[in-house]
């Protein structure tokens, strides 16, 4: 398929629905908002909301541009739009794409990288709904009966060893490059320990954008 094809047959639909459906998630998330304004009257100052939402720019304001420059390489187009709806993209879509790329050999830099992406993030996003449907309804029942360590040690230790599955499984692939990717932030904590996390993901981002295509030309 050539590029204007794939243009015309999935990059065009996927970005209409993406905006579409992007779009009413963010008009109806205030519908909750209206409902008790109206019923009972109920809604904060006006400084008292511009300065909540100071508060949560300053802190994820560097994920806005971080996130979708690190994660688009994997996730893609339709990707991109389905994981920033759903969310939990790192700990749950990510992996789901990478997964699905490494079971069916896709080849990197493809356009079938974009398609099969898409269909394990579908997956996963079909399966989080099941689970955590179930999870919300009986989860606080079976933690409640399982012992304290091991609850301790899913509230500790669940997000990082997804994390570290999957920094395992670039670097089977990559190691080259997964030297720059975890040398970088390791550097920065350890000679500057006072720059902020988002100055860190930041530059980890762009050294290793730098250190693939260094690496990429000269191999």
């Amino acid at each position: 398929m050539d590029d204007k094809t794939f243009e015309q047959m999935w990059n065009k639909p996927v970005i209409t629905i993406g905006r579409i459906t992007l779009l009413a998630a963010a008009v109806s998330s205030f519908f909750p908002i209206i409902y008790l304004m109206y019923k009972y009257n109920i809604f904060p100052p006006v400084d008292m909301v511009l300065k909540g939402w100071g508060l949560i720019a300053s802190v994820y304001f560097a994920m806005y541009i971080a996130e979708p420059i690190s994660f688009y390489p994997v996730l893609g187009l339709s990707g991109t739009y389905m994981s920033f709806l759903s969310g939990n993209i790192g700990n749950m879509r990510v992996p789901a794409a990478v997964m699905a790329l490494e079971v069916t050999n896709t080849d990197p830099g493809t356009k079938d990288v974009e398609i099969i992406a898409t269909f394990g993030m579908v997956g996963s996003i079909i399966t989080n709904l099941l689970f955590v449907t179930i999870a919300a309804i009986t989860g606080v029942a079976i933690l409640n009966v399982m012992p304290e360590p091991i609850v301790n040690g899913f509230r500790s230790y669940t997000a990082s060893a997804i994390f570290g599955a999957l920094l395992f499984q670039f670097a089977a692939k990559y190691p080259k490059l997964i030297i720059v990717g975890v040398g970088f932030p390791v550097i920065m904590k350890l000679f500057i320990p006072v720059i902020p996390a988002y100055a860190v993901t930041l530059i980890t981002v762009a050294s290793t954008i730098v250190a693939s295509k260094i690496m990429y030309k000269s191999e």
